[in-house]
């Protein structure tokens, strides 16, 4: 028998702890495997308000509204760039057990309109909460390139203000600004790719990408990016062959990993360290591991490429204090 929609009102009111726990676990096992594969975006999750669940319902003149609003928790994976987009997909695929997913990118239907088409996956939320039913939580990913996000969170705001029926120019306008963010997405993909292609790139990018990959079985703490790529420029001149050093510092991860464990538990990012006195910033990078590495194996090769850099000599002698060598 469907809920009336007084009945499922009252319902999401007392189940909106549960969904939003659910949602906040989701978020964060969804960030973690992104973040192993090395894609950077952002990763946000929420539950559907109260007052927006009921709106909804009379709004959308629900028959069985309980069952109908599948999107009682969202959450939005936003990526740099359009050809982030089906990487980012596939991630979402392996991670959550999947409902439905609509990717209108390839409908013809938008090849003369100046719509962007959606690409939003329904999943079951992770940690197995269910309704009174039994009924396994479900959350809508949403998924989107920076610019279609923000000119998506503009648009709404326009649109759709309550009561008012934006005038035809200005919705026009809003939608002609489509083909901009579709110019923006194609010029920024160009350039990643042509950049990543740059030769005096490659290897600095295999490095961070394998040093990501392995820093995420200790933690799952954010980090700067920047730094990252600063400090991994100089770790790439002590280093000849990037692609045999990659399995070199897959080894010496799982040689010394209770080693390592210690040092991230002691001077990584959730240690006192770190939080109360700003010490030891690099332990909190994954560029940290190719550091312990070289401090191990290459320390002189390493400290005369730090020397010749711009980056200060205190963090480097952080982390050989951390590693227990001297420079």
């Amino acid at each position: 028998m469907p809920l009336t929609a007084d009945e499922a009102f009252q319902r999401y009111q007392r189940e909106l702890p549960r969904i939003r726990e659910a949602a906040e676990a989701t978020e964060t096992h969804l960030r973690s495997r992104i973040d192993r594969e090395g894609i950077s975006c952002s990763v946000t999750s929420r539950a559907k308000e109260v007052g927006s669940f009921r709106t909804k319902i009379y709004r959308k003149l629900y028959t069985d509204p309980w069952k109908q609003i599948t999107d009682k928790a969202g959450l939005r994976v936003v990526v740099p760039h359009r050809g982030l987009l089906t990487p980012a997909l596939s991630i979402i695929k392996e991670s959550l057990d999947i409902v439905e997913v609509q990717d209108e990118r390839d409908a013809p239907e938008y090849v003369d309109r100046l719509r962007y088409p959606r690409l939003h996956v329904q999943a079951l939320m992770v940690g197995g909460a269910k309704d009174p039913d039994g009924v396994p939580y479900e959350c809508e990913i949403q998924l989107r390139t920076k610019a279609v996000d923000l000119w998506s969170s503009m648009s709404h705001e326009l649109l759709y203000k309550p009561g008012v029926e934006p005038p035809a120019d200005v919705r026009r306008s809003l939608y002609r600004l489509i083909a901009l963010v579709e110019l923006y997405d194609l010029e920024v993909e160009r350039g990643v790719e042509a950049m990543a292609q740059h030769p005096d790139l490659v290897q600095a990018n295999r490095l961070l990408s394998v040093a990501e990959q392995l820093y995420r079985t200790f933690t799952n703490q954010p980090y700067s990016r920047d730094l990252s790529r600063d400090v991994v420029d100089v770790l790439s001149r002590t280093i000849t062959d990037g692609a045999a050093y990659s399995e070199q510092l897959i080894e010496f991860t799982e040689n010394f990993r209770e080693r390592l464990d210690r040092a991230y538990t002691d001077y990584g990012p959730t240690s006192v360290h770190f939080l109360q006195h700003g010490r030891y910033l690099l332990a909190s990078q994954p560029e940290s591991l190719i550091i312990f590495e070289r401090l191990h194996h290459a320390r002189f090769s390493l400290k005369s490429a730090w020397d010749r850099s711009h980056l200060p000599e205190s963090m480097l002698a952080d982390m050989a204090q951390i590693w227990g060598n001297g420079l």
